[in-house]
């Protein structure tokens, strides 16, 4: 199953366990050694694989165990911006700090749009 958009926090968690449960049979490994070796709690992986909520770094500890770490690069690319910003960032020297809007500006009174049953202005 591939995870998408349309299934619920539940579905995705339950879809993890699975994988993350077939990833440590596929090693031969039980429940107690993948735990000991990630540095957690059986009872923690117990609940990872049947899909229940479990703490981040617990999950990346069980990643690094099944070295299987280096997947999240897939799942979180870093961000990459276009080389012109990153030119001109390096001459000022200054890191990004946040977004800028996307430039739109409000409509001023004598742009509002046009509405039915307003006659538009008569140029001269």
């Amino acid at each position: 199953m591939m995870l998408g958009e349309l299934q619920s926090n539940d579905a995705v968690l339950a879809e993890l366990g699975r994988r993350l449960e077939r990833q440590r049979l596929a090693r031969n490994l039980t429940q107690q050694q993948l735990a000991e070796q990630a540095g957690i709690g059986r009872a923690t992986l117990q609940r990872f694989e049947r899909g229940e909520s479990v703490q981040t770094t617990s999950m990346i500890k069980l990643l690094r165990a099944l070295d299987l770490l280096q997947s999240l690069d897939s799942a979180l690319p870093q961000a990459t911006e276009r080389p012109i910003l990153q030119l001109e960032r390096e001459r000022l020297r200054k890191p990004r700090r946040r977004a800028r809007s996307s430039g739109r500006t409000p409509l001023q009174p004598a742009e509002r749009p046009w509405r039915w049953g307003e006659e538009p202005e008569a140029t001269a």
